[in-house]
């Protein structure tokens, strides 16, 4: 449209330079004229209009849509809460220690009275020292820190510190002789032959290719995220020691409270008539779905009851494959020579055909 409006405009004034000819009688206004008359025709105003109004109408629905998707009063899903003090103490210096801030975290400790976190902040004092050192290549840190737990390593079938020698040995093999990566072989890798043969021969065989193995059959030796995951691997053995979570509580909790505000928010305006009751829920009505990555241990919740399965009442598998808590098969049974339908599925079945389950 836009280039039929400008080749019109412009036959328009080639029209009138013609005036400056003396053998052509050119009327300007006629010309004009004309063209305004061919303007009005194509209709530029009335189709851009046209396509400004959609716009409008769409952007209207979507300042609607965004107002739903992004509620700025995240306070009507709260409840006033009897926080234990001390425990939002303990997560938040956690929280400081894992990110190596110990100067907020003496801060914290001397401003809330929290002088036993002491122990808490020398320990990951001591795995942040080491984490520094594998950052500039120094594993000795480390490997102190193997010897000293190495009975533990093995009962949890760890293998770290076959992993720390492969790195020393192929940094050995990259930038030394291959003399002197027999040499280190023999020394440290030959104790650790019994357990890791397989991955041993495969590092004698790469002395073959010193020098180039990242043209070689064994190029992930060489994978630049090597140390990076390593050193992951070591925090979250270390946090498994100090009986810790390698993830941040803090973080996890906030990045579930994100995911979960939504539905919380939809609840909370759903109870809005019912205050009292909102504020008195032990429980949320509604099942609150969130990532596999917030699963941290195997729990049932019976889908009929909406209880949580316990020693008392543990989960139960039907012979549909449907998985009921056993105090809800009873109440649906009501004998337990009695036959009854899976509340999911058209299928009979009696209580002695239901099988315990165990998490």
């Amino acid at each position: 449209m836009i280039n039929l409006v400008g080749s019109e405009i412009e036959q328009a004034l080639a029209s009138m330079r013609s005036d400056h000819d003396p053998t052509i009688s050119v009327d300007q206004k006629s010309i004009l004229t004309e063209l305004k008359t061919k303007l009005a025709v194509i209709g530029p105003i009335r189709q851009s209009e046209g396509s400004q109004k959609e716009l409008i109408t769409s952007l209207s629905k979507h300042v609607k849509v965004l107002e739903q998707t992004l509620n700025p009063d995240i306070s009507k899903a709260y409840r006033n809460v009897d926080f234990d003090t001390r425990i939002i103490n303990q997560i938040i210096i956690s929280h400081f220690c894992r990110e190596s801030k110990f100067d907020i975290v003496d801060c914290l400790m001397n401003e809330a009275g929290e002088p036993e976190a002491i122990s808490l902040r020398l320990q990951f004092q001591e795995v942040h020292q080491i984490l520094e050192a594998m950052k500039s290549r120094n594993l000795e840190p480390a490997f102190t820190w193997v010897s000293m737990n190495r009975a533990r390593l093995e009962e949890s079938g760890s293998n770290l510190e076959l992993k720390l020698h492969k790195l020393r040995f192929v940094e050995i093999v990259q930038n030394r002789t291959r003399a002197d990566a027999l040499i280190y072989a023999k020394t440290f890798l030959s104790p650790l032959a019994s357990r890791h043969m397989n991955e041993i021969q495969k590092l004698m065989a790469s002395i073959l290719w010193a020098g180039k193995l990242d043209r070689s059959p064994y190029s992930d030796l060489v994978d630049p995220t090597r140390w990076e995951k390593l050193s992951e691997e070591l925090f979250q053995q270390f946090c498994n020691f100090m009986g810790q979570s390698s993830q941040n509580p803090l973080c996890v909790v906030v990045a579930a409270g994100v995911e979960g505000l939504p539905t919380l928010l939809k609840l909370a305006h759903v109870m809005a008539a019912q205050p009292h009751e909102w504020l008195a829920m032990k429980q949320l009505p509604v099942p609150m779905e969130l990532g596999k990555e917030f699963q941290f241990h195997s729990i049932f919740v019976c889908p009929v009851s909406r209880d949580q399965g316990s020693e008392e009442n543990p989960p139960m598998l039907l012979p549909c494959g449907h998985v009921l808590c056993k105090q809800s098969i009873n109440q649906l049974s009501k004998s337990n020579t009695r036959t009854f339908k899976c509340p999911y599925c058209p299928v009979y079945t009696l209580v002695a055909q239901c099988k315990q389950l165990h998490f």
